[in-house]
């Protein structure tokens, strides 16, 4: 049997309502979130109707189980919007890739630099790759030159995030911006201002 479509990952939370709640004693809020008491399911289940409302277990996991007493639909649309409110305000860093050569000249270490700089800037990490070609893999030494050199330029915005190693025919470094270093740097910047 082929199976051509992939399952949905469903990430939604379940949530017990009503007679689905299976504690026998619930510490329950009301639509405000104040604190009525702690009341039996049924007890519970009664205030919940008598306002029109249903209840809610919003964490089943306390001693005793905490239920709220809230419309349903409305609690699930107020959990989706606080979802994607959250996922609009996380940022998505990105690895960007900076390739080297080594026996590049000063003035195009420059300009791999200033470029390196402005993704570290824009809040991505940094994959620093230096490309050996034919035999110039017999002196790696000259690699490593560059990739002091990039860093010295660097330092003052990044911290090595993983260290330099050889893959094959490239040496790798990974650096991530260093938050702590560039809000000192603003503030100095404001002060001299």
């Amino acid at each position: 049997m082929i199976k051509r479509f992939k399952k949905r990952q469903d990430d939604r939370k379940f949530y017990r309502t009503n007679e689905r709640i299976f504690a026998s004693s619930l510490r329950v809020l009301d639509i405000n979130g104040k604190q009525v008491g702690i009341l039996s399911k049924f007890e519970a289940l009664d205030k919940a109707r008598s306002e029109g409302l249903d209840l809610v277990e919003i964490a089943p996991a306390a001693k005793p189980p905490v239920a709220k007493i809230i419309d349903f639909k409305k609690f699930l649309y107020q959990e989706e919007k606080k979802k994607r409110e959250e996922k609009r305000k996380a940022k998505v860093s990105e690895t960007k890739e900076v390739r080297l050569g080594p026996f590049m000249s000063d003035n195009d270490l420059s300009v791999m630099s200033k470029r390196a700089r402005d993704f570290l800037e824009d809040g991505d990490k940094v994959r620093l790759v230096v490309s050996f070609s034919g035999r110039q893999i017999a002196h790696p030494e000259f690699g490593h030159k560059i990739l002091d050199k990039i860093l010295k330029d660097l330092e003052n915005v990044s911290k090595i995030e993983r260290d330099r190693h050889l893959e094959g025919r490239k040496i790798i470094c990974i650096v991530s911006p260093d938050r702590k270093k560039t809000y000192a740097k603003e503030e100095n910047q404001e002060i001299g201002s």
